[in-house]
C-alpha cells in the first residue's frame, strides 16, 4: 500500500513538473521573442545583449511594463499547455475546478481571496515598516501600468494555483480520498518550484510550503479555486508592486511604494535577500491563518464540490 501511494504520487508531481517545464518553454517563446526583438529595436548594437557587463544596462532602458510582462506575463504557458493536458479524458473533470461547477467559484469569493491575500501580506509589510525594517518612498500610482501590472500577476500566480491546486490537489484528492494528503503533496510541489529563487533561505521555504497549505485549505474550505487564485495575485501584487518588495526574491521594476533597499535590514519582520516572505512574521501569521480557515471551516462544516461526480 505504501509503496502503491509513492508510486502514484511520483507520477503525478512528474506530470505536473513536465507540465512547469513545457508550459514555461511556450510562454517563453510567446512573450520572449517579442520582448526580445523590441529590445534588439531600440538599442544601437544588438550584440551588447550578448555583452553580461552591458545587458544590464540594456535592461534598464526597458520600459517597466515591459520588464513586469517579462517576469509574469509568461505564466500564460502554463495556463495553455495545462489547459490543453485537461483535454485528456480521464482530467476532463478537472475543467470544473475553473467553472461555476464548483459551488464556490463565486464572484463574492474572488473578492473576498482578493482580501485575504492583500491582507496577510499588508500585514507582514506594516509590521516591517513600523519596525523600521524597511523604509517606502511614494512614487506614484500610474494606472496605465498599475492595472496591466495586477492582470500579469494574476496570470502568473493563478497559473501555479492551477498546477498546484487545481491539477495535483484534485487528482490526490481523488485517488486516496485524504484531504492532508492532496494538502501536504501541492504545497511540496509548491515548494519545489521556488527552491531555486534567488536569495532563498531554508525559513523563506519553509514560508512557501506554508503559504502552499493556506492557499490548500481556501481550496478545501471556501470551496473554490477562484479564491485561491485571487489570494495568491493580491499576495504577489501588494508586496512587489504596490509597495516595491521582493516577490520571492524577484524584484519588480515599478512599485507605487519604493524601497530604499540600502536602509533595508534582516529581523524577526523583513529579510534583505527575499523580502517578508523570508521571515519568522510570515511563518507566525501563516499559521494564524491556516488554523483560523480550520476551525472556522470545521465549524460551518463545509465540504468542497466533487469535481469527479
Amino acid at each position: 500500500m505504501k509503496e502503491k501511494l509513492l508510486d502514484n504520487f511520483v507520477v503525478y508531481m512528474l506530470v505536473a513538473v513536465a507540465l512547469i517545464i513545457v508550459g514555461s518553454i511556450v510562454g517563453g517563446l510567446i512573450v520572449g521573442i517579442p520582448i526580445g526583438q523590441y529590445a534588439i529595436s531600440i538599442i544601437d548594437d544588438p550584440m551588447l545583449l550578448t555583452d553580461p557587463d552591458a545587458y544590464s544596462e540594456v535592461i534598464a532602458q526597458l520600459p517597466p511594463l515591459v520588464l513586469i510582462a517579462d517576469g509574469y506575463l509568461s505564466f500564460i504557458g502554463i495556463w495553455i499547455v495545462t489547459l490543453l493536458w485537461f483535454l485528456k479524458k480521464n482530467n476532463r473533470p478537472l475543467y470544473r475546478t475553473i467553472t461555476t461547477y464548483t459551488r464556490g467559484n463565486t464572484v463574492s469569493k474572488l473578492f473576498l481571496g482578493l482580501l485575504l491575500g492583500f491582507a496577510l501580506n499588508g500585514f507582514c509589510i506594516l509590521v516591517a515598516y513600523l519596525h523600521g525594517d524597511i523604509e517606502l518612498t511614494f512614487y506614484g500610482i500610474e494606472p496605465q501600468i498599475l492595472i496591466p501590472a495586477f492582470l500579469m500577476v494574476f496570470i502568473q500566480s493563478s497559473a501555479e494555483e492551477l498546477i498546484c491546486r487545481g491539477y495535483l490537489y484534485q487528482k490526490l484528492l481523488k485517488k486516496y480520498q485524504k484531504p492532508v494528503i492532496a494538502i501536504i503533496g501541492n504545497s511540496a510541489l509548491f515548494f519545489i518550484m521556488h527552491i531555486l529563487n534567488d536569495g532563498v533561505t531554508i525559513l523563506s521555504l519553509v514560508n512557501i510550503f506554508l503559504v502552499g497549505i493556506v492557499f490548500s485549505m481556501i481550496v478545501y474550505y471556501l470551496d473554490s479555486l477562484w479564491a485561491a487564485f485571487a489570494a495568491h495575485a493580491a499576495w504577489n501584487f501588494t508586496q512587489n508592486i504596490l509597495f516595491g518588495l521582493p516577490n520571492s526574491g524577484a524584484d519588480s521594476p515599478y512599485g507605487v511604494f519604493v524601497l530604499k533597499a540600502s536602509t533595508a535590514k534582516n529581523s524577526f519582520a523583513y529579510n534583505t535577500g527575499f523580502g517578508v516572505e523570508g521571515t519568522v512574521l510570515v511563518a507566525i501569521v501563516l499559521l494564524v491563518a491556516g488554523i483560523a480557515l480550520y476551525c472556522i471551516g470545521k465549524k460551518k462544516q463545509w465540504k468542497p464540490t466533487d469535481i469527479w461526480e
